[in-house]
């Protein structure tokens, strides 16, 4: 029993101590402060809108009230499956409007579109979009500034706009973390923050030639391999909101996870061979980007390590009953990794956020998720590939 005892406590403690090191890291990190920029750049801003028609226009008009100059900002919107009258009602607003007419949609498709449709050596930057992302007035202002500064690629700070069912609750919350571990954890250590999948912003020349080699529906994680290939380091500024339309209903969520499991195998497939060379070349980004996508689902890990735990612990006990002897202390180290991955889930997120009535009524739906996830390791196949849009509900905030 020892022996089977360390060959799961070992993986799962590395795996827990990873999240831990970042999620304390992520308390230290204080955002880069960047000065008023000498110039003024030209801004791309792309809306992929895939069966959008509830919120792209909400949405657009929104963005429109930047208070960066109207002639130095465009938004092109990829129109791909939306209703005639959406279409209609887009025209109408100072933008560029793409239709997509390719088969089998994704979100590479609509940038590559973009990309191709427009005159991109008129442009400086492309910041990515989600059709249901809101963001302040100074976003792009913001933007200018940090690339005046000599950046290449930034991340916003994505949060939830909507907390109207525990579901949404949840995935807030887990964006909240992810953002914690992967994002402010990371650039506090000095190293590059993780894509979010929209509030994301990159030089135009390096974007339009890299958009072209994009493959799956997991584009945010084939861009970081390309950046970290190349060095680029993304900046992560946790004060700069783009407001992201949470799922709300325990299928969605479902759905959506599996899209990200099946992107995350496949960045690990795809850049596995990379890593010796990365480890010859010093690379430490390139390497740690790998040992993550290495890592379990943080739900699936979170059963694994309090499943086992209840596990030791009643084998413990009972076969101390049956001896007499001390077995019940074989759990010990397990109640000390449950502590530690707790800890690690809640250190990203500010107390006020974290302890209310609603996350402890939604925390209540957390093993029935992470079943739903374990499930989803099984049904992987082609989940990387198409196209996946939140489910919206009638009313957005």
């Amino acid at each position: 029993m020892n022996i089977i005892d360390w060959i799961l406590y070992i993986p799962l403690a590395l795996c827990v101590c990873y999240l831990l090191l970042y999620a304390i890291a992520s308390k230290f990190y204080r955002a880069p402060q960047y000065p008023e920029a000498r110039m003024l750049r030209r801004i791309a801003v792309l809306f992929p809108a895939y069966k959008e028609d509830r919120v792209i226009l909400a949405s657009v008009e929104s963005f429109l009230k930047q208070d960066y100059p109207k002639e130095l900002y465009d938004i092109v919107v990829i129109s791909d499956q939306m209703q005639p009258e959406t279409n209609e009602a887009l025209q109408a607003l100072p933008i560029r409007l793409l239709t997509a007419n390719y088969t089998e949609s994704s979100k590479a498709k609509a940038m590559t579109l973009a990309m191709d449709s427009i005159d991109t050596d008129a442009y400086n930057i492309v910041v990515i979009m989600d059709a249901d992302n809101m963001t302040t007035p100074d976003f792009l202002s913001t933007i200018n500034r940090v690339f005046d500064s000599g950046i290449k690629s930034a991340q916003a700070h994505r949060t939830g706009k909507n907390l109207n069912t525990d579901i949404s609750v949840l995935d807030s919350i887990s964006e909240e973390i992810n953002n914690g571990f992967f994002r402010s954890g990371h650039n506090a250590v000095g190293l590059s923050a993780g894509l979010s999948g929209s509030g994301m912003a990159f030089e135009a020349k390096w974007f339009r030639q890299q958009v072209k080699y994009l493959r799956t529906a997991g584009e945010d994680k084939e861009l970081e391999a390309m950046l970290l290939q190349q060095r680029i380091y993304t900046v992560y500024l946790p004060d700069l909101l783009v407001f992201d339309e949470k799922t709300q209903k325990k299928e969605a969520i479902s759905n959506q996870r599996k899209r990200w499991i099946a992107a995350q195998f496949g960045a690990l497939r795809t850049s596995l061979p990379h890593l010796p060379k990365a480890l010859l070349q010093g690379n430490i980004d390139y390497c740690n980007k790998i040992f993550q996508w290495m890592l379990p689902p943080r739900l699936v890990q979170l059963a694994g390590v309090f499943g086992l735990t209840f596990v030791f612990t009643v084998t413990g006990i009972i076969l101390s009953l049956y001896n007499g002897g001390h077995e019940w202390m074989i759990a010990i180290k397990w109640w000390i990794l449950s502590t530690a991955q707790v800890a690690a889930m809640t250190l990203p997120i500010s107390g006020d956020k974290l302890f209310t009535k609603q996350v402890g009524k939604a925390i209540l739906k957390v093993p029935m998720l992470a079943v739903t996830m374990i499930g989803n390791l099984f049904k992987l196949k082609g989940a990387n590939k198409k196209f996946i849009h939140t489910e919206h509900g009638e009313h957005h905030k």
